[in-house]
């Protein structure tokens, strides 16, 4: 057990009158697991309890209760199973069955790359899990390797349905925008609605890196892999690994289309298409890898290896020849002079008892040593600083405080602070610190950049010195989206819709640049200036097309841009230019009959009207004797061309 568990309270203590708490498994943002025992039940199980500061958010414990809801409603042996939620006084906690192993994200540490066996395995268990969540109006909302379980007796689960929702609750407004940013599907970057096909999506991501052995997408901060998710497309895996079968890299790029009408409808659908696959390429998913496992490479399955028994070596036995025989004489001399040396040594030990007996009555009778001064125990453990404090005969008992800039329980300080002097058996306060403040931060979206920074800053949040600014519907400097990178190191997500974060993480805003300037209609150099006044320049040969609704030489809009996304201050943009109509040869039609004429006139895309009179005249007595515009001159199509017409028979 390690010295936080040691200080942690909670490890010991019966949870409603029936869970033993017996040790701490992991920590998170919003709650802390133990592993526990069910009295009642005589078996174990992983107790979820909820971060004592944050039990009186309704926010949080809205979302504690929802994942107790929404595993509850789900019978399937890919999901991990939550058996009960309850509340012991302040303490709101959720009772979940223990699985002793590893998550896939350790198992993609230690192996980086996964076999085809391997990422079949875990992609066929996962999907059969979602499977049933979609099929119960579930969406997971947060599918990535750190929630799926690899239990050392094969079963793989997915956990973790805090941040589910309800598809039919799943809007774009008034929804937390929640999740990692590496598995974020590119409508919940753009437009922050979320259903069955934003799983489907991260399922695609997560295949890819079980495939590859890395993410498709990198960027220093969070706004790139953003753009990166809303703007490109994934890769084929076979391009980092050849031995990557075809279908599988299909599989890949259907889940994830950027357009959700293009992935699979839910899981079921994806997991029909998996299994197919596995007929096709003749894979049969194997047992799966766990805690205290290795993962053998070469045998391209996961093999469970049962940890060896340890040996500790005998302690030595002297060797009883080894001693020395000696005389009687010699004996009796060393006797001797040890008596005379022992008599000598206890007189001395008298005198310097009675010595240092007045010494010692004066130092703790009304000397210094009345008193003793509270010990250095600044950057240890609570443990370490407990024992040091119980050895100098104080009673010590921990209390937490947020710190920025000390890793959590770490000692900041004593009270009384370190030197005081104080009688034997006061007790002290060991200051820990509990790491940095958590914090529910509202809505960005729709403060202005001041806004924004003034709020981030007074709760101790960074943000990023240069916003991205970007041309929206939205007003000129209006925050339109926000995204957190944790202080831990820990994965970017979203946080423009509001989101929970820890105190000196760092946020980037996306800050509207107003409105793309319209300048449809003007010159061109009336258009370059309106341009340049928003920060825009203009390609040096604009693109000229007939038009025949705008003046020649006018300004029709500006072509799309290059690359996908909003326009952004410093791009180039190309001017569409109006050439006018355009004009095409009125055809010679002199010396034709009537009727030719008029077919000739129309297919060269012209209206011919000639005399009612000449209607009367059998076409071939009719002769063309000219056109009015004449022949060769320039007209738009659709122009009444008049046809000349004379009698052939004269």
């Amino acid at each position: 057990m390690t010295s936080h568990q040691q200080a942690d309270p909670l490890i010991g203590r019966l949870v409603d009158g029936r869970y033993r708490v017996r040790a701490r498994i992991a920590r998170g943002g919003m709650a802390t697991v133990y592993v526990a025992t069910d009295l009642r039940l005589e078996r174990r199980i992983a107790l979820k309890v909820m971060h004592a500061h944050l039990s009186d958010d309704s926010a949080f414990q809205s979302r504690f209760i929802q994942e107790a809801r929404s595993a509850a409603r789900l019978a399937d042996p890919h999901v991990v199973n939550v058996f009960d939620q309850g509340q012991d006084g302040e303490l709101a906690y959720l009772v979940m069955e223990y699985l002793p192993g590893i998550t896939l994200r350790e198992l993609l540490r230690e192996q980086k790359r996964l076999t085809i066996t391997q990422t079949i395995t875990i992609m066929d268990a996962i999907l059969a899990g979602l499977a049933a969540a979609h099929r119960a109006g579930i969406v997971h909302r947060d599918v990535k390797p750190e929630n799926v379980l690899l239990a050392e007796d094969g079963r793989i689960k997915i956990g973790d349905f805090g941040l589910a929702r309800a598809t039919t609750a799943n809007t774009a407004t008034g929804q937390q925008l929640l999740g990692t940013i590496a598995y974020l599907a590119p409508e919940l970057v753009t437009r922050g609605t979320a259903d069955a096909r934003s799983d489907i999506y991260a399922l695609g991501i997560m295949l890819y890196e079980m495939l590859v052995g890395e993410q498709p997408y990198k960027g220093e901060q969070p706004m790139q892999i953003a753009f990166q998710h809303a703007t490109e497309s994934v890769p084929r895996p076979s391009i980092r690994n050849p031995a990557i079968p075809e279908q599988l890299d299909e599989l890949v790029l259907w889940a994830t289309e950027k357009s959700p009408d293009e992935r699979p409808d839910d899981a079921q659908q994806m997991l029909e298409r998996l299994r197919a696959i596995e007929r096709e390429i003749d894979v049969t998913p194997a047992a799966a890898t766990a805690a205290h496992t290795r993962v053998l490479a070469e045998s391209g399955e996961l093999t469970k290896v049962l940890p060896m028994p340890s040996t500790m070596p005998s302690p030595e036995v002297a060797d009883p020849g080894a001693a020395v025989t000696l005389d009687n004489a010699t004996l009796l001399r060393r006797r001797a002079a040890r008596r005379r040396a022992r008599g000598a040594l206890l007189l001395t030990i008298v005198l310097l008892l009675a010595t240092v007996a007045g010494g010692v009555g004066w130092w703790f009778g009304s000397g210094p040593g009345s008193l003793v001064a509270v010990p250095s125990v600044e950057g240890l453990t609570y443990d370490e600083a407990a024992a040091a404090l119980t050895e100098d005969g104080f009673q010590p008992s921990p209390q937490e405080r947020f710190a920025i800039d000390i890793p959590a329980g770490t000692v900041i300080e004593t009270d009384p602070q370190e030197g005081a002097r104080l009688d034997q058996g006061a007790a002290v306060t060991v200051i820990v610190s509990a790491g940095p403040a958590p914090h529910t931060v509202e809505a960005l979206n729709g403060k202005t950049e001041d806004e924004a920074r003034e709020y981030l800053s007074a709760i101790s949040v960074n943000v990023g010195e240069e916003p991205l600014l970007l041309f929206s519907d939205a007003a000129e400097g209006v925050v339109i989206n926000a995204f957190v990178t944790p202080r831990s190191g820990a994965e970017s997500y979203a946080c423009a819709e509001g989101c929970d974060l820890f105190e000196d993480d760092t946020v980037d805003l996306y800050v509207s640049a107003g409105e793309f300037p319209d300048v449809s209609g003007l010159s061109v150099g009336q258009a370059t200036d309106t341009l340049a006044a928003k920060g825009l320049g203009v390609t040096d040969e604009p693109q000229y097309v007939f038009n025949t609704e705008v003046e020649k030489d006018r300004v029709i809009g500006v072509a799309d841009r290059a690359e996908e996304g909003n326009w952004r201050p410093g791009d180039s943009v190309q001017l569409i230019v109006s050439k006018g109509p355009e004009l095409f040869p009125v055809p010679d039609v002199t010396g034709l009959t009537r009727d030719e004429a008029a077919k000739k006139i129309r297919d060269a895309g012209f209206e011919p009207v000639w005399n009612a009179i000449w209607n009367a005249f059998p076409n071939d007595f009719t002769e063309v004797s000219g056109t009015d515009p004449g022949p060769g001159s320039q007209r738009q199509r659709g122009v009444q061309v008049t046809v000349q017409i004379k009698s052939s028979a004269f």
